[in-house]
């Protein structure tokens, strides 16, 4: 009797609530509270070189053309590149966030997934930035009155979302470095020099095409360092789709192709061989890709990867204005 009556006891022993696997549908954990700190990680500073590199370049191709310095319309390019460049990290880190796919994530913080902040004010800054990378390019429309380029904006606006943004997000798709590659390299390089010299010579699309190769290379880096979480959570990138090894393969080739066609630019341009103290960082960067054993690793190689960009896009930058 004393049995049963301890099992109708705890059968209406009060069950703990569920909560919630989506970080926008809990409660906002108060402690430890979020610091200015945790947001310039979610900023993810040290991808900015990768914003800032192919405006160099592309400004430099442009000087080929017009030896004129238009430094207006080149700083409002910087502008549209790191607004963009910020703004895409918020917005990955709401859509990464609310989906569960950054619960377990190496690196800068995760606003969203942590749970310390309100999705929605992740997702307004993310927007936030869009918008006045979208007042700043229309600024460079007007100035230059090349308004086709209104619909370039308006799909790299696009691009930037629905990376892992939208119901199908072609991040998740392994298509990430295919719209890197255009964006950060083709599109960022090409539109600096057009909007500043009205014409493409060969250099800007040797300049684009490095790149794009470099943005690529850091976002392999990323994935390598996320392959674990992104395979758990039906994450298909890239690197998940064909694994560790052809990916640190092709992490490599990506790194060093930059340098072949700076040594074809060398031909005509002599400093350009000074982009090869970018492999003072971009080697380092390949062996510890290749050696890593903790994810953590991967976030100095990504950084390192960042730095060879802005060192190379420098010393091309002085080839073609020396």
């Amino acid at each position: 009797m004393a049995a049963s009556s301890k099992r109708k006891s705890s059968s209406t022993r009060r069950k703990p609530a569920r909560t919630s696997g989506n970080p926008a549908r809990r409660p906002i954990v108060e402690a430890p509270p979020i610091t200015v700190k945790d947001w310039i990680g979610a900023a993810r500073l040290r991808t900015l070189p990768l914003a800032v590199a192919p405006v160099v370049i592309g400004t430099g191709a442009a000087q080929l053309v017009d030896r004129e310095f238009h430094w207006a319309i080149a700083l409002a390019c910087l502008a549209v590149a790191v607004l963009l460049q910020i703004g895409v990290n918020f917005t990955n880190d709401y859509s990464d966030g609310i989906r569960g796919t950054d619960a377990h994530r190496v690196g800068p913080a995760r606003l969203t997934a942590s749970g310390r902040v309100n999705p929605r004010h992740v997702l307004i800054i993310g927007l936030s930035l869009f918008a006045l990378a979208a007042l700043v390019g229309l600024a460079i429309v007007i100035r230059t009155g090349q308004w086709w380029m209104l619909a370039v904006g308006v799909a790299c606006i696009a691009a930037a979302w629905f990376y892992t943004g939208g119901k199908r997000p072609y991040g998740y798709a392994g298509l990430g470095e295919v719209f890197v590659f255009i964006f950060f390299g083709l599109v960022s390089v090409l539109g600096t020099t057009w909007v500043q010299a009205f014409r493409l010579p060969l250099e800007a699309w040797l300049g684009a095409i490095a790149a794009g190769l470099f943005a690529c290379a850091v976002l392999l880096a990323n994935n390598l360092r996320d392959i674990d979480q992104d395979r758990e959570v039906g994450k298909r990138t890239l690197t998940v789709l064909i694994g560790r090894t052809a990916t640190k393969s092709v992490y490599t080739v990506f790194m060093l192709v930059p340098f072949v066609l700076a040594g074809f630019m060398a031909l005509l341009y002599p400093i350009a061989w000074l982009s090869l103290l970018g492999l003072l960082a971009g080697l380092p960067a390949i062996l510890i890709v290749w050696t890593y054993r903790l994810p953590r690793e991967l976030v100095v190689a990504l950084g390192l990867t960042s730095l060879t960009a802005l060192l190379y896009a420098g010393a091309l930058y002085w080839a073609f204005v020396a």
